[in-house]
């Protein structure tokens, strides 16, 4: 399709039905903007330029969506979807051998195989317009479509301006329409406000074809679910939760153990390997990639990591931009923040904090530790309460721990600093200066020992007491 059909997408609407100063169609479903489920369907479908119409926060919308070779347009004031396509008609008519497919913007759950399906049934029946439509129980506000015999589109027909009887009809408009533009250039020409509000509609163009002779016509999606145009939070709420079942069942389908699909929440860019174990309340987010094997959660949120094959991580944890390999563990309760690395078989325990680390193969940090801006060599242990102090107010300093090194308990780096290989860090000691490979730093006060000292406090306290009496 990619050479004969084009896309315009209306993007330019306020929703302000959404009570919101961000523009509808940036608001997010499943971790993307709206109009991003949108794009990435029409580009899947090969259609190809496609053209935004963009109208309120039109800067907003645009600087969302630069660098993705699409053709803006602006709808200045916008006075409806026939309006948005008359602005937009300088773009698609000069691909006028294209077809032209117009998609509201604001219908995050339409597949890419849907728009191919309607683009095949157009082009194969010879029609100057093809219409998406849906059959709902409750049509309620949606435009009619009401048909010929022979089950050609007569016309579609507002809820607010159907009879009694049109109002029984349970097809309704979905908003996308296929149309060969050379048919299309002199009706949307003759388009005029036909109501109160004085905008153009879309919908009108049906009818106008009709009156020329022209042939319309209409693919019946059976999933209504496709016609979900949000229009309210409530609605973008319901959207997402559609799109992550659809998400979380894909993945299901393809050997991933997801334990509680209702509470796992799958980015669009993620991607999971089969045989990875997904529990319940996991956030996998960004270009976050989960390896064969691999169990993540349960309450553990990951955005753009890479997790390595049979690597866990545990109950409670948030990783960011960073990776851990094959076999290693994280958590519960651990903080990766980005720029991290944790090797093969390495483990980051409970209340462990990495920022821009890198913690060596088989490295154990197993409790209550903040390590920043530090490389640990292989097997080093990093005792309960370690803390590197790296930033000094103005600069971040380096440590550095070398293989096989053994750090104690509630020790205090002070950067920039080295540990030697092999070398022994004595517990509750406060390390300033660099200590060499196989030797033995204690950096704390001698211990002084005093017996009798309490009971001798006591009697004097007695003592004291009993002078007051």
């Amino acid at each position: 399709m990619a050479r004969t059909a084009q896309a315009v997408i209306l993007a330019a609407g306020r929703g302000t039905r959404m009570k919101s100063a961000r523009a509808k169609v940036l608001h997010q479903a499943l971790g993307v903007p709206m109009l991003e489920h949108v794009l990435r369907s029409a580009q899947s479908a090969g259609l190809d330029p496609v053209t935004v119409v963009v109208g309120h926060q039109a800067d907003a919308v645009q600087a969302a969506f630069a660098g993705r070779g699409l053709v803006f347009v602006r709808q200045e004031p916008q006075r409806g979807t026939g309006h948005a396509l008359q602005v937009a008609r300088e773009a698609f008519e000069a691909q006028a051998d294209r077809t032209l497919l117009v998609i509201n913007g604001d219908v995050p759950l339409l597949r890419p195989q849907t728009l191919e399906a309607l683009l095949e049934t157009h082009v194969s029946s010879g029609a100057a317009a093809t219409i998406l439509t849906v059959d709902l129980d409750d049509p309620g506000a949606y435009g009619r479509v009401l048909r010929e015999p022979d089950g050609q589109v007569r016309a579609i027909v507002e809820a607010r301006d159907a009879s009694e009887a049109e109002r029984q009809v349970r097809e309704i408009n979905v908003g996308i329409y296929v149309f060969e533009v050379p048919l299309l250039l002199p009706v949307l020409a003759d388009l005029r406000p036909q109501n109160a509000q004085g905008e153009f509609y879309l919908t009108d163009l049906v009818g106008l074809l009709r009156a020329q002779g022209h042939t319309v016509r209409a693919v019946k999606t059976p999933d209504p679910m496709e016609a979900l145009g949000v229009n309210s939070l409530g609605e973008l709420a319901e959207a997402s939760r559609l799109l992550r079942e659809r998400r979380v069942a894909d993945l299901m389908a393809a050997g991933v153990v997801v334990e509680d699909p209702a509470t796992t929440h799958v980015g669009l860019d993620v991607t999971v390997e089969a045989d990875a174990v997904l529990r319940p309340f996991t956030l996998l987010e960004g270009r976050t990639h989960v390896s064969a094997g691999a169990m993540v959660g349960p309450f553990a949120r990951l955005t753009d990591m890479r997790i390595g094959a049979g690597a866990q991580v545990l109950d409670h944890c948030l990783l960011r931009e960073s990776v851990v390999e094959a076999g290693a563990v994280i958590g519960p309760f651990a903080h990766i923040r980005p720029e991290s690395h944790v090797a093969a078989r390495a483990k980051v325990g409970n209340f462990v904090e990495l920022k821009k680390t890198r913690l060596g193969e088989g490295a154990k940090a197993p409790h209550l530790s903040y390590l920043g801006d530090a490389t640990i060599g292989a097997a080093a242990n990093i005792g309960a309460g370690t803390i590197t102090c790296n930033y000094d107010g103005h600069t971040k300093s380096p440590t550095q721990i070398g293989a096989g090194a053994f750090v104690g308990s509630d020790v205090t780096l002070v950067a920039p600093v080295t540990i030697g290989e092999g070398a022994y860090v004595g517990a509750g000691s406060v390390i300033t200066d660099d200590v060499p490979a196989g030797a033995l730093a204690l950096g704390r006060g001698r211990q002084v020992v005093k017996p009798g000292w309490a009971e001798e406090r006591a009697r004097a306290r007695e003592k004291e007491r009993a002078g007051k009496r």
